[in-house]
């Protein structure tokens, strides 16, 4: 059985979409109908912005957002794939939006109104500079969160953000406190790298974020998915519609726990995971992950014929 699943931020990168916006029309309806539902050309920074462009959180959200619906309707309605063959979907982070407008839980004006707004609020809530988010390599979860428990945190927020697979863990949080924290993986001779983002996503500092969101999606009528949903919050099946709402507000300032969601897909019959969106992030975790399943991504129109 086949799972989708769907890029984050960071997986960005100029002319992402070029391609397939040369070679069907049903790119040209997209952009045009987000353009419309967001009062301003996104379509023009998705096919000639440059990286800084693209980098700005509240545009970043929803032009990958955008190129992940535009290549899963190709993949849907040019090339006829079979969507019964697809037991779960998921998407990382801003990805889990992605994959909500492809089961048709949101449609696509709803999904980028919201990543815009998320995506603003995200920036908002810790002023440039003071947070930062680093990568830990080679230590698994429960070694590291023997290390934070025994490290003084009293200074500010350090947390796990994405637990992403074995061996690559992400932190968040408050600038400074996560420096004192890579001085004492250094110690313990872990690697860490900080990485280059404009704020400190899925922490407690990402709060005041979430609260404000909160307005917006109470503003959606979230419709049963036609596929199913693992969240990011649980890495389990997202059982009532309903529930929809608090895990996306929770989802703000909660851990992305993407190795367990890849891990109870493959528990649950998923041998193939097909990455719909730019970059090849996911698909190169999900090997990490588990090297014995099938794990392929979509950025280009040969992927698509290179899947049937």
């Amino acid at each position: 059985m086949k799972a989708l699943i769907f890029p984050g931020q960071g997986s960005q990168k100029t002319g992402m979409l070029s391609e397939f916006q040369t070679n069907f029309k049903i790119v040209k309806n997209v952009l045009e109908r987000v353009d419309e539902a967001l009062k301003f050309s996104l379509s023009k920074i998705i096919l000639n912005g440059t990286d800084d462009d693209l980098k700005k959180t509240e545009i970043t959200q929803p032009a990958i957002l955008t190129t992940s619906f535009s290549i899963f309707s190709i993949l849907k309605q040019e090339f006829n794939f079979d969507l019964s063959k697809v037991k779960f979907i998921a998407g990382h982070s801003l990805g889990e939006y992605s994959a909500l407008v492809a089961a048709g839980s949101l449609s696509l004006e709803e999904g980028v109104a919201l990543v815009h707004e998320r995506g603003k609020l995200m920036q908002a809530a810790v002023p440039q500079g003071k947070g930062a988010m680093l990568a830990v390599m080679g230590v698994n979860i429960n070694e590291l969160n023997l290390l934070l428990k025994k490290f003084d945190k009293k200074k500010g927020v350090c947390e796990i953000a994405n637990d992403n697979s074995l061996g690559q863990i992400i932190l968040s949080g408050g600038k400074e406190t996560l420096e004192d924290f890579s001085n004492i993986l250094k110690i313990e001779k872990k690697r860490a790298v900080f990485l280059p983002v404009s704020a400190p996503f899925h922490c407690s500092l990402m709060k005041p974020a979430a609260e404000n969101m909160k307005t917006f999606l109470k503003q959606v009528d979230f419709q049963n998915p036609n596929l199913q949903l693992i969240s990011n919050v649980t890495a389990l099946p997202v059982e009532k519609t309903e529930d929809l709402r608090d895990l996306l507000y929770n989802q703000i300032f909660s851990q992305v726990r993407w190795r367990e969601s890849m891990e109870y897909m493959v528990k649950n019959g998923i041998d193939d995971f097909i990455e719909i969106g730019p970059g090849k992030v996911l698909s190169g975790l999900v090997k990490r992950i588990n090297n014995k399943v099938l794990s392929r991504s979509i950025t280009k129109i040969d992927d698509i014929k290179n899947l049937q």
